[in-house]
C-alpha cells in the first residue's frame, strides 16, 4: 500500500499569542496604523492577523522569547518557507509587508535595531492582468435594477438604490468603501464631483457622470429617509447605511441577471472604469489622481489590459493581423 500523502501543517493558532506580548507590542502598532495612518479597518485586521500568525510560528519554533530584533535571517527565511507551504503568495507578500511595517514602527520608535526581514526574499508574484467588463457588459448589468422594477420583482426604493450603487461604482471608480462612506454633503450638485476619503486619508475630487448624477438626484428627491450634508448617500430604507456585504451580495443577483460570471466583484467595476478610461484615451496619470492611486506604477496595469484589447482587435480587423500561413 501506498503512504498516504503528509498532511499540511497545521495553521497557527491566533489564541495563542499572550495578552502582555499583544499590550506591549502588537496594540501600539496596530493604533498607530489606524489612527495615525488611517489604514482602513480591512488592512489593520489583515496586518493583525499576520502578526499573530508570525507569533503563533516562533512559539512553534521554541524562540518566541528571543528580542524581535535579534531573530536571525535564516529564522526568518524559515518562517517565509514554511509560510509558502499554507498562504498563496498574494497573502504571504502581504503579511510580511505587514511585518516589515511591524519592526519599522518599533525601530522608529527606538525599541528596537534592526529589522529582521530586511533582504528576506519572497517568491515571485503571478501578474495578473485586472479582470473587467466591457461597455456592452456593463449596459447589460447596469440595466437589471430597472427590468425587476418593471417586473415588479424589488420595491422601486431598492431599485433605484441598486442602480445608484452600480453607476457610482462605475462612473466614478469608487472603491467599496468609498462609497459606502460617501456623504450627501461631500457631492457637489453643481459640478457632479465628489470629495472622496481615500486610502491613507487622502483626498481626491472624482466626477460622477452625468447619468450617475441624475440617479442620485431621482434618489434623494424620492427615496431617501435621511438627505442631510451628513447623511449616508447610500442607505437602506430605515436610513441605515448600506454595508460592504450588501453591495457584494446585490451584484451577484444583477450579474445572474446579466449572464456574467458571479465571482466578479464590485471593484471589477472600478477596474472597468479605469480601463474603459484608458482605452477612450485618457492620460495615465489622470486616471492616477482619478483612482487615487499613490504610485503611477498602480495604475499602469491598465495600460497593459488596454495593449491587449488593441492587439485583439487588430488581430480580427487588420488584413495581416489574425493570419501566419504563409503563400
Amino acid at each position: 500500500m501506498s503512504k498516504p500523502p503528509p498532511s499540511p501543517t497545521p495553521e497557527p493558532e491566533a489564541a495563542e499569542m499572550p495578552a502582555e506580548v499583544s499590550a506591549a507590542w502588537l496594540d501600539p502598532f496596530l493604533v498607530w496604523l489606524a489612527k495615525e495612518r488611517r489604514y482602513s479597518p480591512h488592512t489593520v485586521r489583515n496586518y493583525r492577523h499576520a502578526f499573530v500568525r508570525f507569533y503563533a510560528w516562533l512559539q512553534g519554533a521554541g524562540i518566541e522569547a528571543k528580542p524581535f530584533d535579534e531573530l536571525t535571517r535564516r529564522e526568518m527565511r524559515d518562517f517565509v518557507i514554511e509560510s509558502q507551504r499554507q498562504l498563496d503568495r498574494c497573502t504571504l507578500h502581504l503579511h510580511v509587508s505587514g511585518l516589515r511595517s511591524f519592526f519599522r514602527f518599533w525601530i522608529s520608535r527606538r525599541r528596537m535595531l534592526r529589522n529582521p526581514f530586511t533582504g528576506i526574499p519572497l517568491p515571485k508574484l503571478e501578474k495578473r492582468l485586472p479582470m473587467f467588463l466591457t461597455e456592452s457588459q456593463i449596459k447589460r448589468l447596469l440595466l437589471g435594477p430597472q427590468r425587476l422594477m418593471e417586473n415588479e420583482a424589488i420595491t422601486p426604493h431598492d431599485g433605484w438604490r441598486d442602480r445608484l450603487i452600480m453607476e457610482l461604482l462605475y462612473g466614478g471608480g469608487l472603491r467599496i468603501s468609498e462609497l459606502c462612506g460617501l456623504t450627501f454633503g461631500a457631492i457637489d450638485q453643481s459640478n457632479g464631483c465628489a470629495r472622496i476619503l481615500g486610502k491613507g486619508g487622502k483626498e481626491r475630487m472624482c466626477p460622477l457622470g452625468r447619468v450617475a448624477m441624475a440617479v442620485l438626484q431621482h434618489w434623494k428627491t424620492n427615496h431617501v429617509a435621511i438627505s442631510s450634508p451628513t447623511a449616508i448617500v447610500v442607505q437602506n430604507h430605515d436610513g441605515s447605511p448600506v454595508r460592504p456585504r450588501q453591495v457584494q451580495t446585490m451584484l451577484k443577483r444583477y450579474l445572474a441577471l446579466a449572464d456574467l460570471p458571479l465571482d466578479l466583484t464590485p471593484h471589477k467595476l472600478r477596474h472597468s472604469y479605469a480601463t474603459h478610461l484608458l482605452n477612450a484615451g485618457a492620460d495615465l496619470r489622470l486616471v492616477q489622481e482619478l483612482l487615487g492611486h499613490a504610485n503611477l506604477a498602480t495604475t499602469q496595469i491598465y495600460t497593459h489590459v488596454s495593449v491587449a484589447r488593441l492587439k485583439e482587435v487588430h488581430a480580427q480587423a487588420h488584413p495581416r493581423g489574425g493570419s501566419t500561413r504563409m503563400g
